[in-house]
């Protein structure tokens, strides 16, 4: 499936920063408001519905033999025309 991206930032932070960035995203979740991001010139403002697919993904990544890069992604996604409704594979845990 084609992809436009809306919004990019990627940058080093401490634990404590991106730990910040996470809760302003969940204050947002849990008062219903819109999430807007900015960086420099470019900035989006997304408001997900009251129940998106929330997606957790844990990766190892690089080239064969040397898998060295690892990554946890958060995904909250929802089709712009539909109601919110959708389905899971089962009851997350994060511990």
């Amino acid at each position: 499936m084609p992809e436009e991206v809306l919004f990019k930032s990627e940058s080093d932070q401490s634990r404590e920063e991106i730990a910040a960035y996470l809760r302003k995203v969940a204050d947002n979740l849990d008062s219903g408001n819109a999430i807007s991001l900015k960086a420099g010139s470019e900035s989006v403002t997304l408001n997900p519905p009251a129940r998106p697919t929330f997606e957790v993904k844990a990766e190892r990544e690089g080239p064969a033999g040397n898998m060295t890069e690892l990554s946890v992604e958060f995904e909250l996604e929802w089709d712009e025309n539909a109601d919110g409704e959708t389905s899971g594979s089962g009851q997350l845990e994060i511990e």
